[in-house]
């Protein structure tokens, strides 16, 4: 199967937290918080959304900051995805 987000939405697959600190400790499952880091693996197709005109900014693969409660998370084939809108990505990374 395979997600296709519509309007101006985007299918993300968050990259793993890190299992250490910079210091040194490593730190167990529930301790980690989320990454707010993700790839992006599915990129809708803008047009008019809510009566405005959106262009999409991001493609697939590029690596993106977004917010920390944003989206819906979806497990599909057994991955996780979260499904987000274009305006809750505030960076990409390059």
């Amino acid at each position: 199967m395979k997600l296709v987000p519509l309007g101006d939405r985007v299918v993300l697959k968050q990259i793993e937290a890190e299992e250490t600190t910079k210091s040194g400790i490593v730190l167990p499952g529930q301790a980690k918080e989320k990454p707010q880091q993700a790839e992006v693996i599915e990129v809708g197709p803008g047009g008019m959304v809510d009566g405005k005109e959106v262009k999409m900014e991001v493609s697939v693969g590029d690596k993106v900051i977004y917010s920390k409660y944003a989206g819906t998370e979806v497990k599909l084939d057994g991955e996780e995805y979260i499904i987000v809108r274009q305006n809750d990505i505030l960076a990409i990374v390059k």
